[in-house]
């Protein structure tokens, strides 16, 4: 089994009214102003599945910077999960300065099936993960419902690219500290985050925080699954493509020429996320 866990999807209407969207949400904008920058919708992405032999794909909501484009959004991606049930699982976006119409809209999230909330952007979203009294609320009704949180993450180094932006591993980590009951997903490898489980305080409090993969081939050689598996372990990488910025089989071609044991291997495509998601 092939379980990517981080694609994204849009209502047709978004993708038909790209420029609309563009002057409305200053996220969207970042990442899709340049014309060249695909758009699928969910029947696009089960295409893609079939074509690359993936079974089931985590569609991630986006850091919308309003609630209603959270809402409007999260619609979708409910439709999505009710019309296709065994292939595609579901996260919805969360404006967290909405307060409790971001806690009334993962309630409702979690009761229509709803498995998390992100991508959450604090940089573009405009807030502070590390705020225990705006995150607090938020973390609870993730915790009522056994739902796991996606972050976006990005290097404090190296070059710059649309939508990097400056989630690194030191806005990450007071988070992680604060909440060590949520399980956290950080995309992307966590921006460089398990390099520091070096440090064995880092390393302790990373007992519930996971990483995937999406977009991997644009920021490291292949070794980085090797070197986080020897720092973090096996069981904390997820695969993730950041479909359709990647097609799948780019990262599968790159996870199959390593020199990984199969049952690594298979942690790393499907068990660590079926155990996470409970699926």
């Amino acid at each position: 089994m092939i379980i990517d866990f981080h694609t994204h999807v849009f209502p047709p209407q978004i993708k038909k009214n790209r420029r609309q969207y563009i002057e409305s949400d200053p996220c969207f904008a970042i990442l899709y102003s340049n014309p060249k920058a695909e758009l699928a919708t969910a029947e696009e992405l089960i295409a893609s599945m079939d074509k690359e032999g993936v079974d089931i794909s985590v569609m991630v909501n986006y850091g919308w910077t309003t609630h209603e484009l959270c809402v409007e959004t999260n619609d979708y991606i409910l439709e999505s999960i009710a019309r296709y049930p065994h292939r595609l699982v579901g996260f919805c976006a969360v404006q967290p300065n909405a307060g409790e119409a971001a806690i009334a809209e993962i309630e409702r999230c979690a009761r229509a099936g709803i498995k998390g909330v992100g991508e959450m952007r604090p940089d573009i979203q405009l807030f502070d993960p590390g705020d225990k009294m705006l995150m607090a609320p938020l973390v609870e009704v993730m915790k009522k419902h056994r739902l796991v949180m996606l972050t976006h993450a990005s290097e404090p180094v190296g070059h710059t690219y649309p939508g990097k932006g400056t989630v690194t591993p030191e806005v990450l980590y007071p988070f992680i500290i604060s909440f060590p009951d949520l399980p956290v997903v950080c995309a992307h490898w966590g921006g460089g985050l398990p390099f520091y489980a070096l440090m064995p305080e880092v390393k302790q409090a990373m007992g519930n925080v996971f990483f995937d993969t999406a977009a991997s081939p644009f920021l490291y050689v292949p070794e980085v699954y090797t070197r986080v598996i020897q720092l973090v372990g096996e069981d904390k990488i997820l695969f993730g493509t950041d479909y359709p910025l990647l097609a799948q089989s780019r990262l599968l071609n790159e996870i199959g020429s390593l020199d990984l044991t199969e049952d690594t291997k298979r942690l790393i495509l499907s068990g660590n996320a079926r155990r996470l998601l409970g699926i």
